[in-house]
């Protein structure tokens, strides 16, 4: 297994797709290491142009973790990338029942609050991640995985790994935040659409569903430290991963 190079991939059709490991030579870690580039990227839908989809070949990419909902995958099938294998692993994101009828901003951040701790809390959450650290521990890489919009769902997962990777929480929460930067081109787009279809003031009603915050972040946090005391205990307890099998990822992800 190589380091990817050192320059950041863009996809034109994918604004949030990126390496988990960071920019440059990768995060530090805690004791002195790096993460390593090029073990698994993490993005939102994969709704390719043909360029984006020979770019991601061109990575080797072996697995493609789909985390969405059955419906909508239906809705937004990911584009097929030569030589990678499509795997789904629902964890259930933002209702978007809920969603349609939020009467205000406070109640849209309740609800993604409420997100937040169902990927700690949620028993299909729970089998959906462990599958997925399964995944990057055992199987071929490069790796990549996503949701829709590849911030929260998604964001949950990068943070575990880099969690695992020895990486501190400031940097975890740094790198969480950036689907901000990545991702506006898109956000902006939903809010214009938002404007149009429903009025200018329903974009402030929305727009905490369209962004990450560190308060949600943190709620996930909560969660495992209320339920399991700390995240070394929540990928045992909470997950059912091994000691072994933590260290085989953990050593896959440093460099």
């Amino acid at each position: 297994m190589t380091d990817a190079p050192s320059e950041l991939l863009r996809l034109a059709s994918a604004d949030n797709f990126r390496d988990v490991a960071g920019p440059g030579e990768g995060y530090p870690t805690t004791d002195g290491g790096r993460v390593r580039r090029g073990v698994c990227y993490r993005s939102n839908e994969l709704q390719l142009h043909d360029d984006d989809v020979v770019a991601l070949a061109d990575l080797g990419l072996r697995v493609i973790h789909d985390l969405r909902s059955t419906l909508e995958i239906d809705a937004h099938p990911d584009v097929a990338v030569p030589g990678a294998r499509w795997q789904h692993l629902d964890v259930s994101g933002i209702p978007m029942e809920m969603v349609e009828i939020l009467p205000d901003t406070a109640a849209a951040e309740r609800v993604m609050l409420d997100v937040y701790e169902a990927f700690v809390r949620s028993e299909q959450a729970r089998s959906s991640y462990a599958a997925l650290l399964t995944s990057i521990a055992t199987e071929e890489l490069p790796q990549v995985f996503h949701c829709t919009a590849g911030k929260d769902r998604t964001g949950w997962a990068a943070a575990l790994l880099l969690e695992v990777a020895g990486v501190d929480r400031a940097t975890i929460v740094a790198d969480y935040l950036l689907s901000n930067d990545f991702s506006a081109g898109t956000r902006a787009k939903y809010l214009a659409l938002i404007e149009e279809h429903l009025g200018a003031d329903k974009v402030a009603v929305y727009e905490p569903t369209l962004v990450v915050e560190e308060a949600y972040l943190q709620t996930a946090y909560d969660a495992v430290a209320a339920d399991h005391g700390s995240v070394d205990a929540y990928l045992r307890d909470g997950l059912g991963l091994s000691d072994e099998l933590v260290g085989r990822l953990r050593d896959r992800l440093r460099a």
